[in-house]
């Protein structure tokens, strides 16, 4: 058995790789599960455009949606086929390709989410 620098159990031979805080095999950990499902926003949804480093493209960007993240990938999705354009869901925040700010706020109140219109 080896021990990390912190006093915590790294390797067992009986169960391979353990996680150091809450002592279990990697496979069985439930720090990464709970980090996992803490929601990354705050409740405040932000719906704006923005065009700064895409070469003048338009982006719609929706932030502060306090979902986990299938959740937050499944809507991004949704929003992505409902306004017929591409997009990405990276740290919390969904990114629609093109101005399709009112169609994605019309979206999101459909939704139950409460959505505010931030910037020009």
């Amino acid at each position: 058995m080896k021990s990390s620098p912190k006093g915590g159990l790294v390797y067992s031979t009986d169960v391979g790789r353990m996680c150091s805080e809450c002592r279990l095999a990697l496979a069985e950990c439930i720090c990464k599960a709970r980090a996992k499902a803490v929601p990354v926003g705050d409740g405040k949804v932000l719906v704006s455009r923005q065009t700064k480093g895409r070469g003048g493209k338009s982006v719609t960007i929706v932030k502060g949606l306090a979902l986990d993240p299938l959740a937050l990938a499944l809507l991004g999705k949704h929003l992505r086929t409902t306004c017929g354009s591409g997009g990405t869901v990276k740290d919390g925040v969904i990114e629609v390709q093109g101005d399709h700010c009112e169609l994605v706020m019309e979206v999101l109140s459909k939704h139950g989410h409460s959505a505010k219109r931030v910037g020009g």
